[in-house]
Formats: structure tokens, C-alpha cells, sequence
């Protein structure tokens, strides 16, 4: 009976190599000889699955920022089932945005190292732009949840509002980077940022 191949998990397993070594190494360090011998496979094995390296990067950025993505939709389906304040399911989701632990400093690097690719490179730049309108969009829709159940004052100009809280995320993502998750309490930086905008504990 032939082995069954799972396609998609050795795409993922190729990426994953590659996404170690740019967070460890940055991109100048990356060539198809290095992923081979990341991921424990051939370099023809690379070059079956993905054309050139353009493609191996698109993949690995639509990976991470995959993976990220889920992680939040998952924290915000358990946070909405226990009937906690959108604030607080916010707040809790966005860590998944930030580098606090080797796998999110994998993806901080990634997303950070693509996005400078992204400014020239066309089919990046088509990944950024989709997944920083949907980080925006499921911000702007927890800032209008909150303004249907009064935890946000109404008028409140929604996607405004989720940009500053963004780019604050942005800033925090950064710092934490550089100086080290423990440096400083992050919660302590984003809380007041969403306070602003979520100003009423919800009724009870």
C-alpha cells in the first residue's frame, strides 16, 4: 500500500526550518542548503514544493502570521464563552501579537525581517496588507462590540481607535524584542492604551 504523503505538513515543516533560521540568523543568512539541513530534508525535496525562494518566503510569512491569527481567534472564542469584558478579551488576545516566548519571537522576526522584503517584493506585500487589514478589522470589530454593550462610549470613531491601539502594540512588540519580554510589565503599557477607548465596565 503506498505511503500516504501529508503535502501541506511538509510545506509546513520546510517553512518552520526556514523561519528558525531568519529569526536566528536574519534573511542574508538563509539559503535553500541551510533549510534542507534545518528541516532534515533534501535541498530537491525544497525545490519540489516551492519554485524559488520568493515562494518559500510567501509561504513562511502566510505561516506565521497564520498561526498567530489562530491563536488570537482562540483566545477571543474562550475569553466570549467564560463572559469576560471585550476589554479584557482584548488585552488578552493581543499577546499573542507580542514576543513573549521563543515561538512568538520566531514569528516577531519573521513578520518584522518580511515586511522590509514586502516594500519590493510583490507577492509579500500582497501577505502584509492582508494581514494587517485583518488585525485591524478584528480590532475595530471588538471596539464596536464594545460600544454595543456600553463599554465603549458611542461616536467613537472604531478604526481610529484600533489604529492607536495597534500601533501601541507595535511599540510594545518592539521594545520587548529588544530589551526582553521580562524588561517591563507589557500589560501595564497596553491597559491604559485600551482604557482609552474602553472607558464603562460593561453593565452587569
Amino acid at each position: 500500500m503506498p505511503r500516504i504523503v501529508d503535502h501541506h505538513q511538509r510545506r509546513a515543516l520546510i517553512a518552520r526550518a526556514f523561519q528558525r533560521l531568519l529569526a536566528a540568523e536574519g534573511l542574508g543568512g538563509v539559503s535553500f542548503s541551510r533549510v534542507a539541513a534545518e528541516a532534515g530534508v533534501s535541498i530537491g525535496l525544497i525545490q519540489h514544493y516551492f519554485a524559488g525562494r520568493d515562494a518559500l518566503l510567501r509561504f513562511a510569512y502566510e505561516d506565521a502570521v497564520g498561526r498567530m491569527s489562530e491563536r488570537v481567534r482562540a483566545r477571543v472564542r474562550n475569553g466570549e464563552a467564560a463572559g469576560a469584558p471585550t476589554a479584557e478579551v482584548l488585552l488578552d488576545s493581543l499577546a499573542e501579537l507580542l514576543p513573549l516566548d521563543e515561538e512568538r519571537m520566531i514569528e516577531y522576526r519573521v513578520r518584522q525581517g518580511l515586511q522590509i522584503e514586502a516594500s519590493h517584493e510583490t507577492g509579500l506585500a500582497q501577505v502584509a496588507r492582508r494581514s494587517g487589514a485583518e488585525l485591524l478589522g478584528y480590532v475595530t470589530a471588538m471596539v464596536d462590540n464594545g460600544v454595543e454593550r456600553g463599554e465603549v462610549a458611542a461616536g467613537v470613531d472604531a478604526p481610529l481607535a484600533s489604529r492607536m491601539i495597534l500601533a501601541t502594540v507595535q511599540g510594545v512588540a518592539d521594545q520587548a524584542a529588544m530589551s526582553g519580554p521580562d524588561a517591563f510589565p507589557v500589560g501595564d503599557v497596553l491597559r491604559p492604551v485600551v482604557g482609552l477607548v474602553f472607558t464603562s465596565p460593561p453593565p452587569r
